[in-house]
């Protein structure tokens, strides 16, 4: 017999693309706590005093201002129903072809396991990381 999982698992991601490196954190909501914890992530992963900056959709848990925003993180709002243009959507096709599609998992944890097993190989090719997110179209008009 079938039984159906009634959990979510949540993978936030972000990017470096000229370090090429990540953080992200796998939560079983997406809201603003879980929002709350990954900017905190973001921010321990930020190098001594430089400042990262963050594109974000208009989600309600990315713009609300119950948010502390670490020191070290700017945030910027992308226009509605443009996720083509934040890089980091893009890992999410490469996670899915290459770990995590196709794919049965027997518990939530196997779930949990298996996303923070493909951010953990996907951090081990910063290369990967750097192209995808340096790709032209993201840059056009930059000098």
């Amino acid at each position: 017999m079938a039984t159906r999982l009634d959990e979510n698992a949540y993978l936030s991601g972000a990017i470096c693309p000229a370090r090429g490196v990540g953080a992200a954190l796998a939560m079983p909501h997406a809201d603003t706590e879980a929002m709350q914890a990954h900017l905190d992530e973001i921010s321990r992963m930020v190098r001594p005093r430089a400042n990262a900056v963050l594109l974000l959709d208009r989600a309600g848990w990315h713009t609300t201002g119950e948010l502390v925003v670490p020191k070290n993180l700017s945030l910027v709002f992308l226009p509605p129903r443009s996720p083509e243009l934040n890089p980091v959507e893009n890992l999410w096709q490469v996670l899915r072809a290459n770990w995590l599609s196709n794919r049965v998992f027997e518990t939530y944890e196997a779930i949990i396991d298996a996303a923070c097993e493909a951010w953990s190989k996907l951090t081990k090719q910063p290369a990967t990381i750097t192209s995808i997110a340096m790709r032209e179209c993201a840059h056009m008009g930059q000098s």
